[in-house]
């Protein structure tokens, strides 16, 4: 549980770091978030993902960034898994005049965790609705698919706040 801390810890100090060391066109960003969603293919099997993550934009609007979390289902939320993401993600920057609504599109790789390891791939889309010029709101859905045809994937929609 330790070095669960000391990762969210990391994880979330990052995105001030990468702002810090990079150019005015180039800014990072971290994100807290929750995400009710579904086993996708258990039927009705509800779940919760909780976790923080961080990016910085490389290029224009390339980014690259990282994020842990733990998600488990509604009716045992004590016996989840760990989750951890590596992603490329594109932000459309310039969509309005304003600057404030920037939608996204990410996917890469997670690595699912309890005991043992899963590797999967994951994908997904959503906004970020910067309603001060540090502070936004986060609105996603994201899919992982585990890398062995016969598990289930994990489908949510997140809600979340944004930083930088």
């Amino acid at each position: 549980m330790r070095q669960f801390m000391r990762a969210i810890f990391l994880l979330a100090a990052a995105p001030g770091l990468l702002v810090a060391q990079t150019a005015s066109e180039r800014r990072g960003q971290g994100y807290v978030f929750v995400a009710p969603g579904a086993v996708a293919d258990e039927g009705a099997v509800g779940t919760l993902h909780v976790g923080v993550g961080g990016e910085g934009l490389v290029y224009k609007g390339l980014g690259v960034g990282a994020e842990i979390g733990y998600l488990g289902l509604t009716r045992g939320l004590g016996n989840g898994i760990g989750v951890f993401s590596a992603n490329g993600s594109y932000h459309f920057r310039n969509v309005t005049s304003s600057g404030k609504l920037v939608p996204f599109v990410t996917g890469g790789y997670s690595l699912l965790f309890r005991g043992e390891t899963i590797n999967a791939a994951n994908f997904g889309g959503g906004i970020n609705y910067w309603f001060h010029d540090r502070i936004g709101l986060r609105l996603e859905f994201r899919d992982h698919l585990p890398a062995h045809a016969d598990l289930s994937h994990y489908v949510g929609f997140r809600f979340g706040l944004a930083f930088r």
